[in-house]
């Protein structure tokens, strides 16, 4: 339908006067009839009741106005959308993160983008790392906040940046603390204590590099792990702690999960490291993952 003739009509319908449309429309009277005439005729009924000395309305058109009224302005605001798009201040951004962002860097972050850009959707998937490669490659994500592989390679087609690294701290059962089954040197946990506690930990399938850096730390400190139980969510793991299976040996911003019946300490023997970084599309030029980016922490360049 030819937006000129919708502008036609709703000047005519808002003056009720073919001339004062004309006038604001900048045109003839005659061109203004024509055009009118024709938007009847490809609607197949009248518009407009006329007389020699009035122009009014027909039922259908007052019906039909609003709507028009509504696509034009729809079609007005085009320019200001598309810039908009352009400058990814608008869409839908899915995100993925591993449950161990929950605790550092992804609150901080998604109160500063919906700040920065409040009329984007910022989408939330909580997923394993595993579980975000494949879906950044069936592009069903945008970007993963997650532990990157410690030793396969990322697929080529996707970017890797570190965001943060943090060194791993025990969260241990308070009874054991309390019983003195567990007993802490100048308020650390020995590397002697590590070992002879049994483990609550990720299966390696799921997170292979954090379970390989929790089960190193355990033969570096004297003998292997102990693994009492597995679970997927850094919550439920806190939770078997705070039941008494084991300890877990945790990043130390998960000190902001308070459960009761688990204490946070940190280790005697030099901890590991655990790092945390954003996975992207090499390919995806999209303006509103290059703004994500351009908001985030970083200590390494991507790769």
């Amino acid at each position: 339908m030819d937006v000129r003739r919708l502008r036609h009509f709703v000047a005519v319908a808002e003056t009720l006067h073919f001339g004062r449309a004309a006038e604001l429309l900048h045109m003839t009277q005659p061109p203004l009839s024509q055009s009118i005439r024709a938007l009847e005729r490809e609607l197949g009924t009248a518009l407009f009741v006329r007389t020699k000395r009035s122009v009014a309305l027909t039922p259908f058109a007052a019906q039909w106005l609003d709507p028009v009224r509504a696509a034009l302005a729809a079609i007005d605001a085009l320019p200001d959308t598309a810039e908009r798009i352009r400058r990814g201040e608008t869409g839908r951004l899915n995100l993925a993160f591993v449950s161990t962002a929950d605790y550092s860097l992804l609150p901080d972050l998604v109160q500063r983008f919906r700040m920065l850009y409040p009329k984007v959707d910022l989408a939330l998937t909580e997923a394993t790392s595993d579980i975000q490669i494949a879906a950044l490659l069936r592009c069903e994500v945008q970007a993963g906040i997650m532990i990157p592989p410690a030793n396969a390679a990322l697929p080529e087609e996707l970017v890797y940046r570190r965001l943060m690294s943090e060194p791993l701290i025990a969260a241990v059962p308070e009874q054991w603390l309390d019983s003195g089954r567990l007993e802490l040197t100048d308020g650390r946990l020995s590397p002697e204590a590590v070992v002879a506690s049994p483990l609550v930990v990720f299966p390696r399938h799921v997170a292979p590099s954090f379970h390989d850096l929790v089960t190193t730390y355990y033969l570096d400190s004297g003998g292997p792990a102990d693994i009492a139980q597995q679970a997927i969510q850094m919550q439920t793991i806190i939770s078997l702690v705070s039941a008494g299976l084991g300890i877990a040996l945790v990043p130390e911003s998960l000190r902001h999960l308070a459960r009761t019946g688990t204490c946070y300490v940190p280790l005697q023997r030099r901890p590991p490291y655990l790092d945390t970084g954003i996975v992207w599309r090499r390919d995806d030029t999209s303006p509103l993952l290059a703004n994500l980016l351009e908001i985030l922490p970083g200590d390494d360049a991507a790769r």
